[in-house]
């Protein structure tokens, strides 16, 4: 499961430093976006020929990741 992280690369120089699918310029965002539209990962692949079905589990992985942190309430 760590593999799949190795396909997300930042760079500062492109896409502002947001986290990318394999140093292409498809941002995880652009990614979990097309599946927070409703698109599926069948449909995703379609419209971005680029991607690989592991990218997608990549990108959801690393969002997944970047969120489980605990809150502090004050």
């Amino acid at each position: 499961m760590s593999n799949l992280l190795e396909r997300i690369t930042i760079n500062p120089k492109q896409c502002g430093g947001r986290p990318c699918i394999r140093g292409m310029r498809i941002r995880v965002s652009d990614v979990l976006d097309l599946f927070a539209s409703g698109l599926n990962a069948e449909e995703i692949l379609e419209e971005m020929p680029d991607l690989e079905a592991d990218d997608l589990k990549a990108a959801l992985l690393y969002a997944s990741r970047k969120l489980n942190h605990p809150v502090l309430i004050a």
